[in-house]
């Protein structure tokens, strides 16, 4: 029996941190040969972190993550590890390794370099020209990286053509909203198309506005999943190959018999290189059972929410946040995730009321701060709202009171958030959502002053739904207070305010979004969706004269399959109108 036991090392990776990364990928070196694991892999770029943009502009950087490599490769004894690496040899190459016996064995260079949405590899590296094929205790494996596997006709289908009976793919994808699923029928397909084995392993962890949701999987020949890792955590996936049944598959199967002329052709690329070894250990520990049930649809949102806090926070070295808490359910629900990525002890809210605010929004942010056991403080800014207005008298003699004044509540709370976290060193977490955030309806300076927004890539609408689900999650229900949940959505920055008063309801407003900001579709095409032209044409100009708010927030979570960060890129000076 051609039998392998196979790793796949799910790790959470800090860019720049070599030493850590290091450490960190010989620890997991370690447990799987516990285990008598025969071949170990882990994700892209593990060594460097992904993605590492500019760094990779650093002889240094590209030198030392090398270096890495080498130290990693004296704990390959007993075992044959995969592992992403920056390769430099005139120019420089997102590279995969395999060592065996504390030797290399040989390099994979990634063929496609993606280039669009948070992608810019083609920035910064050559592609690969070869595709080799590694035999190891007689079993031919392909390696490929993270979007080669994507391609139909690309290196993995070479690989197998060539006698690879595993296709692995190690890979950095982000999460988005939706992705696991598109991903894991890709995978599906590969490995049915291909007869082989595909083991894909994929980085977790929160880098900047990005989130990866590891979420491994193992799919047997016939395209069925016979392994899986957890979602936004670490793990260890052992799982028992049996690649004899890939040979009896391909057997059967005609289509092996009939190469294509461009799988003829691209045989060339293929190298094959043998990795002396005397066969896999017969006895092996028994694998400990593992069943793991996947996320719900907005659970899943959920967890990609507290994993992109909690790394962002502890990766740039903060302890502590600080949160403007209004009782509204943005910066409620910020509140919550904030706890369950940190722990209550390092999250401090802060109620700042006004002469606007209710008393039920001041009894909501204080219920919330009890029920999550956070350091609560309230400081007024009636006083300092009335000594601006008292200094602009002279200056606003005969013009009538409008946004502006409204405007100057919220970046006096801004100014005392950045007080206390210039004091303290805590990290402000500003509470703006995507709704907003498209439209303009959030303050420069002011309730989008922050070192972070969690929710700048969330709708409005799917805000409701995450605080929802966490108020039904859990031991203790209900941790947002019922007004929080159920008022009317409202700044409270003049007498009875609300957002319906400025924008569109939510529930009309996010859809035309989605359509204008995600998929580009043109003004007309959304009114032929149902929607009523004027309140299109509104909403799109909200969102172009906005571009110059959103290049001045702080970075947030990629939630959507196209957020405001790294995805869209739009002049700021652009005079194009569309109808």
């Amino acid at each position: 029996m051609r039998n392998i036991r196979f790793g796949i090392a799910q790790i959470n990776s800090t860019v720049g941190d070599l030493g850590g990364n290091t450490r960190k990928i010989v620890e997991f070196i370690d447990q799987a040969k516990s285990l008598s694991v025969d071949l170990v892999t882990f994700p892209e770029l593990a060594i460097s972190g992904y993605p590492p943009e500019d760094l990779l502009l650093k002889p240094q950087f590209v030198k030392q993550n090398r270096e890495c490599l080498d130290t990693i490769m004296e704990y390959s004894s007993d075992i044959a590890v995969v592992v992403g690496f920056v390769d430099s040899d005139a120019d420089i190459y997102n590279a995969a390794a395999l060592l065996y016996d504390k030797k290399l064995v040989g390099i994979y260079h990634k063929f496609y370099l993606p280039n669009y949405g948070v992608f810019d590899e083609n920035r910064y590296f050559q592609a690969g020209k070869e595709c080799p094929i590694f035999i190891i205790h007689g079993i031919g494996i392909g390696i490929t990286i993270c979007e080669d596997i994507w391609y139909e006709t690309g290196p993995a289908t070479v690989q197998a053509y060539a006698g690879a009976r595993l296709l692995v793919n190690i890979s950095a994808s982000p999460y988005h909203a939706g992705k696991g699923l598109s991903r894991e029928r890709m995978l599906a397909t590969r490995a049915a198309d291909n007869v082989a084995i595909v083991v894909y392993n994929n980085l977790v962890g929160g880098q900047d506005e990005l989130v990866f949701d590891g979420n491994s999987v193992v799919f047997n020949e016939k395209g069925e999943p016979v392994g899986r890792g957890k979602q936004f955590e670490e793990d260890l996936v052992v799982v028992d190959l049996d690649t004899e049944s890939v040979f009896r598959s391909q057997l059967h199967d005609p289509r092996r018999r009939k190469e294509t002329p461009w799988v003829k052709k691209e045989l060339g690329r293929v190298v094959k290189f043998e990795v002396p070894h005397g066969g896999p250990v017969a006895a092996k520990p028994p694998l400990p059972a593992r069943q793991l049930e996947k996320l719900s649809d907005v659970a899943e949102i959920y967890q990609a929410l507290v994993l992109g806090v909690r790394d962002y926070v502890r990766k740039n070295g903060f302890e502590k946040v600080v949160i403007g808490l209004s009782g509204g359910v943005d910066s409620s629900l910020v509140a919550v995730i904030a706890t369950d990525a940190l722990g209550s002890e390092n999250v401090i809210g802060v109620s700042m009321p006004s002469r606007y605010s209710s008393s039920g929004s001041k009894s909501d942010a204080e219920a919330l701060a009890r029920n999550l056991g956070i350091d609560f403080r309230v400081i007024p800014i009636e006083k300092t709202f009335g000594s601006y207005l008292e200094t602009l008298t002279e200056s606003f003699k005969d013009a009538q009171p409008d946004t502006t004044e409204e405007n100057i509540q919220a970046r006096i709370r801004g100014n005392i958030l950045f007080a206390l976290s210039n004091k303290f060193g805590w990290l402000v977490l500003a509470c703006s959502n995507k709704s907003e955030t498209a439209t303009g309806y959030t303050t420069i300076y002011g309730d989008m002053a922050g070192g972070f927004i969690p929710l700048k890539d969330v709708p409005k609408t799917m805000v409701y739904k995450l605080a929802q689900y966490r108020n039904q999650k859990g031991e203790k229900k209900e941790l947002m207070p019922v007004g929080v949940l159920t008022k009317a959505p409202s700044a409270e920055l003049r007498p009875n305010q609300r957002d319906i008063d400025t924008l569109p309801p939510y529930d009309i407003l996010d859809p035309i979004l989605k359509a204008y900001v995600e998929d580009d579709l043109a003004i007309d095409q959304i009114v032929a969706m149902g929607f009523d032209r004027a309140t299109v044409v509104r909403v799109a100009r909200l969102v172009d004269r906005s571009e110059y708010k959103r290049r001045q927030s702080a970075p947030g979570i990629k939630i959507t399959p196209r957020d405001f960060g790294r995805d869209r890129r739009l002049p700021i000076t652009n005079q194009f109108r569309e109808g």
